[in-house]
């Protein structure tokens, strides 16, 4: 492997983090990435002072030109729009923990999609990736003071809706056990239990399978319709806890197939609100490796 080649793929990982962070799409993202690859390797040297500031500024550039293309198509996507869930290895340690559930959870990306493109990429490249102005303002193609002036607007629009609740991930990863225990027992009152009254559930399906056209709220509800489904598959529904997108999540099989991956928010004793990704097109990576329990 030549120099060049090693320097992109030292870098590759960061640049995939990048363009997922923007686009909420793994496909897409490695597109994006494998475009970079191709720009990068047709590059004049001579003109690239730093490696990493050129592969970050052409990888967030490119997202932001895709991402507005996607926004169009989401006005006209069927049902609600969820991001492609996303396999991680659980953090080795306390702080890879938090930056991970932080930065990358299922919520989090939903929240940035209320910011324009332009916004998402100098928020994340500053508040995720800690890049300093003159960084994020060389990415996205403007002053640094202007790029202040997006980065403050951007925290001052999710303030007040990002996740009311810290909960450590270990109290998060029982919590969904204890759970999934009760899914599997079929106790409609533990499943209740285990739901805060006013929790919300969001479904993907695309317009390829079943799903809500609005979020769905109140925790007997969620419950029914959890329950609903054990009654229909008697013995033959079956969850698995993984990680996704940084945090315990499940994973959720009927007569042995994938039907679904959904992540939790809970405030540390109740679940307040589930993402239900039910899309096969954004399955397809997770199914590949747990296609089938």
């Amino acid at each position: 492997m030549d120099a060049d080649a090693l320097s992109f793929n030292q870098l590759r990982p960061r640049l995939q983090k990048i363009a997922y962070r923007m686009l909420g799409s793994v496909a897409e993202a490695e597109d994006i990435v494998q475009d970079v690859w191709l720009r990068w390797h047709s590059a004049e040297r001579e003109s690239i002072d730093n490696a990493e500031a050129w592969l970050v500024s052409v990888t967030t550039r490119m997202s932001i030109d895709r991402l507005r293309a996607a926004k169009i198509q989401r006005e006209h996507y069927t049902g609600i729009w969820l991001p492609e869930p996303e396999m991680t290895e659980s953090p080795a340690t306390p702080e890879e923990m938090t930056e991970r559930a932080d930065d990358v959870s299922v919520a989090f990306l939903m929240l940035l999609e209320r910011l324009t493109p332009e916004a998402r990429a100098a928020f994340l490249l500053r508040e995720v990736f800690d890049a300093d102005y003159d960084e994020v303002a060389n990415a996205i193609g403007k002053t640094e003071a202007a790029c202040r002036q997006l980065v403050s607007r951007a925290k001052a629009q999710l303030r007040d809706e990002r996740p009311r609740y810290a909960v450590p991930r270990e109290t998060h990863r029982q919590l969904l056990q204890s759970f999934a225990q009760a899914l599997e027992r079929a106790d409609f009152h533990a499943i209740n239990a285990f739901l805060a009254e006013d929790a919300i559930l969001i479904g993907d399906g695309g317009g390829k399978v079943t799903s809500f056209p609005k979020p769905m709220v109140g925790g007997r509800r969620i419950a029914q319709l959890f329950y609903a489904a054990l009654r229909r598959y008697p013995g033959r529904v079956h969850v698995k806890l993984v990680t996704l997108n940084g945090q315990p999540a499940f994973l959720r099989f009927i007569e042995g197939q994938l039907e679904s991956a959904q992540t939790f928010e809970t405030d540390g004793e109740r679940i307040v609100k589930i993402h239900v990704q039910r899309n096969p097109d954004k399955l397809t990576r997770i199914a590949a490796v747990h296609g089938t329990l």
